[in-house]
């Protein structure tokens, strides 16, 4: 409880309050050359993923099966589609996130075993698919299957969680602008996944990143596609709508 009533004092100690409800996108708290990183595709390393996505998009995995063009022609035909995910799923009666998407078409149109978490393929064709999206808003479907999911996934962003005793809602909404160990604490809003973090020298999801957050508070993180990620990131993308998807984004 010491280490969890430190925490709680850091944050005290550097809150911002930002003038009404006006929402921030995690780019504006970042350095000068880390921004210039994202605006430029030539320097935004997360480009190199997009780049391995446009091979896989092409290639069919065996001679039997349709190459994900073979299905939907040019990867702009899914412009659109990242702004709007999570989505319902028929077959499942469930919602499920862009990266469980692409690899369930892949089980069921191509006959391919399922990838395991942060797959690096799997990554590639999620930032392709996203990147078709970027400078659009984010714009949830108005499902209203989705709406009990968003509600407990608003619920899991307020609850406190692990040994520290903290929620998402604490340090992203009470205690953004404010700093925590020397770092910039951003409003949260999910923009711009899968992003490039210098932190981690590689791309990564939005799941890897709410997986640091759990285990920064000491608590059991969520399984990759599980419902309860899937209902947190649905009310992450209804807390940001309207706001530009960013992807692929670069982040410190």
């Amino acid at each position: 409880m010491r280490l969890r009533a430190a925490v709680l004092a850091l944050l005290a100690a550097s809150a911002w309050a930002a003038p009404g409800d006006a929402r921030r996108s995690g780019f504006e708290d970042m350095g000068p050359a880390t921004q210039a990183m994202q605006r430029d595709d030539a320097m935004n390393p997360a480009m190199l993923w997009a780049a391995e996505g446009e091979q896989l998009w092409a290639r069919a995995p065996s001679a039997s099966a349709r190459s994900c063009a073979g299905c939907h022609g040019e990867p702009s035909s899914l412009r659109g589609v990242a702004a709007r995910y999570p989505a319902w799923d028929e077959v499942l009666a469930r919602p499920v996130d862009l990266s469980t998407r692409i690899d369930l078409c892949r089980q069921r149109h191509q006959g391919q075993p399922a990838w395991t978490a942060e797959h690096e393929e799997l990554l590639a064709l999620e930032t392709l698919v996203g990147l078709q999206s970027r400078g659009l808003p984010i714009a949830p479907r108005p499902d209203p299957r989705l709406a009990p999911h968003v509600a407990r996934g608003e619920a899991l962003f307020r609850q406190r969680m692990g040994q520290l005793a903290l929620s998402c809602a604490q340090c992203h909404e009470e205690h953004a602008g404010g700093k925590l160990a020397g770092s910039p604490i951003p409003q949260g809003h999910a923009t711009g996944y899968p992003i490039y973090r210098l932190e981690w020298q590689g791309l990564g999801s939005l799941w890897r990143r709410v997986r640091g957050c759990m285990t920064g508070v000491r608590a059991e993180p969520f399984a990759a596609g599980s419902i309860e990620f899937t209902e947190l990131e649905l009310y992450l993308a209804a807390r940001a709508t309207g706001m530009p998807v960013e992807t692929p984004a670069v982040r410190p």
